[in-house]
């Protein structure tokens, strides 16, 4: 299946509703206990039982289970297991994916090893990001964005037809 078979696939399942847009930028906090609480906006998308795991420049990846399953999962199970590379990549992202459940106040628990990757202290940031969200220490991610031209980034989608 070529490029352009991919985005109108893509397009499709975000048309009829298979596919939630993650976007928006949210301030929040974590309490002493590891506890947040997901933008209603962002919560929609990921349904129910989101899965977090490590993301990339110490932030946390957060995907909703159908997603995390035709992201990653059925694209590279016809990867032989003798592949490396791939195999440390799925070994880096599944190994600390955890699904997430709200508790009766509408509170998530980050566990503890997702935390200390991401160095999640008090303030954090949850942005959406398309397909996923991300969970960022609001040090970390000032530092990230900071450094980051807009138009630079932004050019750099032309190489995915976007």
């Amino acid at each position: 299946m070529g490029n352009g078979s991919r985005e109108y696939l893509n397009k499709s399942r975000v048309e009829k509703g298979e596919i939630k847009l993650l976007f928006g930028e949210f301030f929040n906090q974590m309490d002493a206990k590891g506890r947040i609480r997901i933008p209603g906006k962002i919560k929609a998308g990921l349904g129910e039982n989101p899965m977090v795991t490590k993301g990339t420049n110490g932030c946390l990846f957060l995907f909703s289970q159908d997603e995390l399953r035709t992201t990653i999962y059925d694209k590279i199970s016809a990867v032989p297991l003798s592949d490396l590379n791939v195999a440390n990549a799925l070994r880096a992202l599944f190994s600390g994916a955890q699904e997430l459940e709200e508790d009766n106040q509408g509170r998530t628990m980050v566990p503890q090893n997702l935390r200390a990757f991401a160095k999640l202290q008090k303030d954090i940031v949850i942005i959406g990001v398309g397909n996923r969200a991300e969970i960022w220490s609001r040090e970390s991610y000032d530092k990230q964005f900071d450094n980051i031209d807009f138009d630079t980034a932004l050019s750099t989608l032309k190489d995915y037809g976007v």
